[in-house]
């Protein structure tokens, strides 16, 4: 019999692998970079490179014990922030170590973790795992918006060409979702989740009908024609509307999804006479099943994820067709669920019934329960297969243009 590893042994090497990743992400970008800042409104680049490994510490040190070596870099990079769009921060380039500096935190740090980690819960390992994927991708949208002369990035090879994409609306019979997760499965095993994902509770849903794909870039251009404002990763340029690509600027695909903001969405919405779905109907939709029988742990089955069912986990930069990947599409039909893009929903950010904050993490959801911040379901290409649970939850100001964010229309 081949014994089997142990919880806390297969998250130290999936934090190691999580390490990377990043340090792969941070190597993009060159040495002069880092003082500058991608995003106006968010920090400048050393702060997402010292944060990974403060974060790590302040959780674990604190835990196990063991006094700081460097406290003014743990305060230092302790903390992101989320102002409005608009607000933007006052630091100067002076106020912020050099690469260098920070790069011999990292080593010391490191070592110091891995050397604790028997000593910390499986829940704090889980806490400093998933929160380096998360900013893996977090940090690919302040990537997106470097200069192409701040940043090598590889090629990826092209997808071959797919179906034009046909408006096409699918009627979803009413039925019951399960948000969330229990505190326990079944077996009364250990399952990590974020603060927010608790606790599991049913939800009723009424019949809706929803569109197969999400909203394109296509058809977002004829509400931009009728008057609307271009999203963000939209430029205008050679007599053309055009994409920033990660690499670049592109002409326009228009049979990609189209990135917007939770408002531009509402208001397309609006405009063809629809709305967002909840994040219980998209729930229905996404892991429901037409005969009302137990949800589906992701859109297409129990498979685990991999890149034929969508684009995630980190293999392309930008997004596809929304019609390239049928075999990710979910009991109803519905396309690209999970995976190239996110998708906004009209649910506020709140907390679930019996919510109880994470004792090592106490302030990681509660702060943004302020009506300000939205839910967002999915996946985009960059998000982590790990975190493709179907109890994940993500959020986001509405009017924050960066992130890769799509959407797509109901109606009762």
């Amino acid at each position: 019999m081949i014994a089997k590893t142990p919880p806390a042994t297969r998250l130290v090497h999936a934090l190691a692998r999580s390490r990377l990743r990043t340090d792969a992400l941070f190597g993009l970008v060159r040495p002069e970079a880092f003082l500058d800042r991608p995003v106006p409104e968010r920090h400048r680049t050393i702060f997402y490179f010292g944060h990974l490994e403060a974060f790590d510490w302040n959780l674990l040190s604190q835990a196990a014990g063991i006094p700081s070596f460097q406290p003014e870099f743990d305060q230092l990079f302790a903390f992101g922030i989320d102002p409005e769009p608009g607000q933007l921060p006052q630091d100067k380039r002076s106020d912020w170590p050099e690469k260098r500096e920070v790069q011999r935190y990292h080593l010391r740090v490191r070592q110091a973790i891995d050397d604790l980690s028997t000593q910390v819960s499986e829940e704090m390992l889980s806490v400093a795992l998933e929160h380096r994927l998360m900013h893996a991708e977090t940090f690919a949208y302040l990537l997106h918006d470097l200069s192409t002369t701040q940043k090598d990035i590889p090629p990826v090879a092209p997808l071959p060409p797919s179906p034009t994409p046909v408006p096409t609306v699918i009627e979803i019979p009413g039925g019951t979702v399960i948000l969330g997760q229990r505190r326990a499965d079944p077996d009364g095993r250990y399952q990590f989740g974020w603060d927010n994902e608790f606790d599991g509770h049913e939800v009723s849903v009424s019949a809706l009908a929803m569109s197969k794909y999400k909203v394109t870039n296509g058809e977002y251009l004829q509400f931009v024609r009728a008057g609307a404002e271009p999203p963000h990763f939209w430029t205008w340029g050679e007599g053309q509307w055009r994409w920033r690509a990660m690499s670049g600027e592109v002409p326009l695909p228009m049979d990609w999804p189209v990135y917007v903001t939770h408002q531009e969405a509402s208001a397309y919405a609006a405009w063809t006479g629809k709305r967002l779905p909840t994040e219980a109907e998209f729930h229905r939709v996404a892991y429901g099943t037409p005969d009302d029988q137990e949800e589906r742990s992701y859109p297409w089955g129990e498979d685990a994820p991999d890149i034929r069912r969508g684009n995630f986990n980190g293999n392309r930069w930008d997004p596809i067709s929304v019609t390239a990947t049928p075999n990710g599409d979910s009991a109803f039909g519905i396309s690209q669920l999970v995976g190239n893009g996110w998708e906004w929903t009209s649910t506020v950010f709140q907390p679930f019934p019996g919510f109880k904050p994470l004792s090592c993490y106490p302030g990681y959801s509660a702060r943004f329960f302020d009506g300000h911040h939205y839910v967002l379901k999915g996946a985009s290409s960059r998000t982590d297969a790990g975190l493709l649970r179907r109890s994940f939850r993500n959020w986001f100001r509405p009017n924050y243009p960066y992130v890769y964010a799509g959407f797509r229309c109901v109606e009762d």
